[in-house]
């Protein structure tokens, strides 16, 4: 393909909120400079997505959505280094420019151009890289749109990983695996013998189970109230497990802690009485990470108390990711065996059938639902 051109492809298209959507054929590209043309090979099912389709995060239609995918590159724009057709890669959603006031202080995620651009549901740029099968405007999430046979997305959204890794599991890591894992690692920042509860064992909470326990945590709760979701994060490496509609997890960390709380509480339930819970549960001195997200106005309220005693609260949206650091670092971690994302993928699934598997996100039946691509 000539980087002018565009490939034809097929992709879920989102035409209108609460709608299911269809499967179209649309225009890729063109590949411009600094652009690559990812093949993608498998797409994973987020709550992010499910979102948008339900209109609680708002975006231009008609969308493209996707942006938890691994591919192959397919084509490279002017300039571009570092990456070779055929090489597999992990997407990332947080590509930013490197020298704004942000990105200067070490806060990718909350870079200048990134924000800015972000709305508009286009390329990086601020141009669009797809198009309907008339031509017009179809808008990409999060500058990926990775529910298609093809994504054009920036070249530091490219993230090599090793040959070996499978595509069904490399795609966890571009969101869920990373936010989770790094809230544990980069955020969290948990030492050695730490006491550790995760409340909410989805697929960023069994990540960041996972990331303490590799981080060295001594004792790990974690708190959901599904009993299939306690199991697995008991498999995961939890040692102490709490059923919230039965038990106070504040009441189940003091108890286990001579009465002082929790080191670290991770929050990965995105729900206002995990959030109060999370406060509650955090030692005096205690560090809290919030992965979980409300609507962007809706109020959540706590005592006052709970938020005394020099407890550190941050709000992360990303795991402190370097995608380039951290994809091929955590690749390799699943494939020495001690990174399990096997269990994290719940059902494989044609992008024919992408509006079930979101219908068993919402009601709870799927970890992660992959799509498969040819």
């Amino acid at each position: 393909m000539s980087n002018q051109q565009q490939v034809q492809a097929r992709a879920a298209v989102l035409r209108e909120v609460g709608r299911p959507m269809a499967i179209e054929r649309v225009r890729v590209g063109p590949v411009g400079p600094g652009d690559v043309l990812v093949k993608v090979r498998a797409a994973s099912l987020c709550h992010t997505d499910l979102e948008v389709i339900e209109g609680q995060l708002a975006l231009h239609l008609p969308a493209v959505l996707g942006h938890e995918a691994a591919g192959i590159v397919a084509a490279l724009g002017e300039g571009v280094t570092g990456l070779s057709i055929g090489d597999p890669v992990v997407l990332s959603w947080n590509p930013h420019c490197g020298h704004c006031f942000y990105c200067e202080r070490a806060q990718p995620i909350l870079c200048e151009q990134y924000l800015a651009n972000g709305p508009k549901a286009v390329h990086f740029d601020g141009r669009p890289r797809l198009a309907c099968d008339d031509g017009s405007t179809l808008h990409q999430l999060m500058y990926l749109g990775s529910f298609a046979e093809y994504c054009v997305v920036p070249a530091q959204a490219a993230v090599k990983v090793p040959q070996a890794m499978p595509l069904d599991r490399a795609c966890l890591l571009g969101c869920a695996v990373m936010t989770g894992f790094g809230a544990a690692v980069h955020i969290a920042r948990i030492e050695w013998n730490d006491t550790v509860l995760v409340i909410g064992a989805g697929a960023v909470g069994l990540a960041a189970i996972q990331g303490a326990r590799l981080a060295g945590a001594g004792r790990i709760i974690a708190v959901d109230p599904n009993p299939a979701r306690r199991d697995m994060a008991q498999r995961a490496g939890a040692t102490a497990l709490c059923d919230p509609s039965a038990q106070d997890p504040a009441a189940l960390a003091r108890s286990l802690t001579q009465g002082r709380g929790a080191d670290v509480v991770i929050e990965a339930a995105g729900l206002p009485a995990a959030f109060r819970a999370s406060v509650e549960a955090v030692r005096p001195g205690g560090q809290v990470v919030w992965l979980g997200k409300q609507g962007v106005n809706d109020p959540v309220e706590f005592r006052w108390g709970s938020l005394m005693q020099e407890k550190r609260i941050t709000r992360s949206s990303y795991g402190g990711a370097r995608p380039q650091r951290d994809f091929p670092a955590l690749s390799q971690t699943y494939l020495d065996g001690k990174l399990d994302l096997d269990a994290l993928v719940t059902a494989r699934i044609r992008l024919e059938q992408i509006n079930e598997g979101f219908a068993a996100l919402k009601r709870g039946e799927a970890i992660r639902s992959v799509i498969l691509f040819d």
